[in-house]
């Protein structure tokens, strides 16, 4: 597996997948790559470059653990950007990845060619997401067999009472069956340190993230599940109106990781967007709600 070395000499691992234009993908957790797979297939018509976040999979532990701090792993993707020889990248993250995407784009603007957001996560833009809007979406899956406990244990946790989180585990896939169920496991971060230390005090400024955002010439797609409790279609939409040039896609029957839900769909959706945006090509605002969502 080949490795850079971040500014503060810290030995970062990263693994390439496919051909084609190059796309930086950054995992969220945070926690290695290695869940994201190849990203349901993306690898046919891109070259994915997937690093290991510092303290993850195959990268080494940093020295100074202040340095999991979110807005501090900006300096790990601009490194990686400057080893690969790239004047510009297209950046790709998931879930707590894109708070570290937007905040690398709202610092290197001028670095970033497009920014893709998958089950996007709302804290480095501040964007909130209520109960409420939790619960409505949770609804939807009320026919299913394990609904009646992991409902239960989303209203003690929005009500404060804490409850079994692993009970929520099926809220983020769009089919709760034994493959779901075994991703679901191997997929948990194994670095507390580093989750932790993402979130500390200081990680994130989402006044001045913003303010840098509007100045953003790179058109960003914001793609979520029609079923993601993490990542509701609504917050999404309130993320994508923060940025100049975005296109928001939900993707019908799918959870926190679309692109195991249904990778044909995930993938076309994905490459319509490159599609449309590659230079030469008109880039223009673009919206796609389900009913139920709207």
């Amino acid at each position: 597996m080949p490795t850079f070395t971040a500014p503060d000499g810290t030995r970062l691992a990263y693994r390439v997948h496919g051909n084609g234009s190059p796309i930086i993908c950054l995992p969220g957790g945070p926690t290695d790559a290695g869940y994201l797979g190849e990203l349901g297939g993306l690898g046919a018509h891109r070259r994915l470059i997937f690093p290991d976040h510092r303290g993850t999979g195959r990268s080494a532990l940093p020295d100074d653990p202040a340095s999991y701090r979110c807005d501090r792993l900006v300096d790990d993707v601009e490194a990686l950007r400057a080893h690969l020889g790239l004047d510009r990248t297209d950046l790709l993250a998931h879930s707590a990845g894109t708070n570290l995407a937007t905040q690398y784009a709202a610092r290197h603007p001028e670095r970033v060619g497009r920014l893709l957001l998958i089950g996007p996560s709302t804290r480095a833009l501040g964007v909130a997401i209520t109960g409420g809007t939790r619960r409505a979406l949770a609804l939807l899956r009320r026919d299913e067999p394990w609904f009646p406990a992991a409902f239960a244990a989303l209203d003690a946790l929005i009500a404060g009472a804490g409850g079994d989180g692993e009970a929520l585990a099926p809220f983020f896939h769009g089919r709760w069956d034994a493959q779901a169920r075994e991703f679901h496991a191997a997929a948990l971060p194994a670095n507390a340190e580093a989750v932790a230390g993402f979130a500390a005090e200081g990680a994130f400024d989402p006044a001045a993230t913003r303010t840098a955002l509007t100045a953003l010439t790179a058109p960003v797609l914001l793609l979520t599940g029609g079923f993601d409790l993490n990542s509701p279609p609504v917050a999404a939409a309130a993320c994508a109106e923060l940025f100049p040039d975005a296109t928001l896609v939900v993707q019908p029957g799918a959870g926190h990781y679309p692109w195991r839900d249904d990778p044909g769909g995930f993938v076309a959706a994905v490459e319509a967007f490159l599609e449309r945006t590659r230079p030469g090509h008109a880039s223009r605002p673009h919206a796609r709600l389900p009913a139920e969502d709207s």
